[in-house]
This record gives structure tokens, sequence and C-alpha cells, in this order.
């Protein structure tokens, strides 16, 4: 086939096509739906349900909450640790020691905690319930002992059924 027979046909299939008419502006673009972050709902809606499960408000402790993180150690891991993530290998209850016997008792738990590499631990101080009006003694003791300890990663008070701001969760560098 030549150029002049392609042209005829194309002319003969044309016959009684009409142009369309023409407003003067220019067609409408098509909307493009927005791009969505869907792992960072999918987190957001995470903890919306966790806020969601928690105790009843006027069950919860209003105790200041302690929270503690080394340089280096990121976000993702506090956030880990705080929800209780971690499998807990020891615990250590302060209850009815005093501030120097609390101060021992932390070290060799430390020590031991170390020895075993085991890298998450609770440590439960107390609330300061039967404390003078000074508030929780052990409890501010143990937030500057801790941040003392180069072994020690990061804390945080623990979770409400594992003792809320009485305790926290205490991770751990690995041995060596």
């Amino acid at each position: 086939m030549s150029s002049a027979e392609d042209a005829e046909q194309f002319r003969a299939a044309m016959r009684g096509v009409k142009p369309l008419a023409t407003t003067g502006r220019a067609p409408r673009a098509r909307k493009i739906p927005q791009a969505r972050a869907l792992q960072t709902e999918a987190d957001e809606a995470a903890v919306l349900a966790e806020l969601l499960s928690g105790p009843d408000p006027e069950s919860v402790d209003t105790g200041d909450s302690l929270r503690y993180a080394a340089q280096g150690v990121q976000d993702r891991v506090l956030r880990q640790l705080r929800r209780g993530n971690f499998r807990r290998e020891a615990e250590l209850d302060l209850h009815g020691l005093n501030k120097e016997q609390a101060r021992l008792e932390v070290a060799r738990f430390i020590t031991h905690c170390l020895d075993q590499d085991w890298r998450c631990v609770r440590i439960i101080h107390g609330k300061g319930n039967r404390s003078p009006n000074s508030g929780p003694v052990l409890k501010r003791e143990l937030d500057g002992w801790l941040r003392k300890i180069r072994a020690v990663l990061a804390y945080c008070s623990a979770r409400p059924e594992d003792g809320g701001t009485g305790a926290i969760y205490v991770l751990l560098r690995r041995k060596g």
C-alpha cells in the first residue's frame, strides 16, 4: 500500500465524524488521591487502642513516671521497653529498705544480672506511700543511681499491671 492509498482509507473512515465543540477551557485534570502513610496510621491506631484498653481513669496513679535512655539508644527501643515488650529475666523489690540498703542491693542486683547476661529486669521501688511528706525517696534515688551505671541502656516506669510508677523496667547492655 502506498501513502496515497492510506490517506484515502483514512478519509473514508473519517467520513461523517464531527469535531467536538470546544469550550475554550483546558480539560479538567484528574484528581490523584493523596499518599497515605499506612504504617503511621497503623501505629497511631495501635497507640489509641492501647490507651482505650488501659485502666479506668480513676484508678490511674498520678505519680511521676521515670524515663531515661543513654546516648545512642533509639526511641523505638525505649518505646518497646515502655510497652513491656522485652522479657523480664529478674526482679528486685526494694520495699522496706532504707536508702543505703537499697543502694547496696541495686549494685549487687545489677552486677548479678550483668554476670548472667540478663538484658531486661524490673526493680520495684514503691510509690512512697509510707514516706514522710518528701514523697517517694527510693524512686528519686534510684533514678540518680541508674543514670550513673554505664551498663544501663535505658529505664522507664512499668506498665500499671507491673507496678506502674512504683516500679521500673531496666534495659542492660549485653555482656562483653
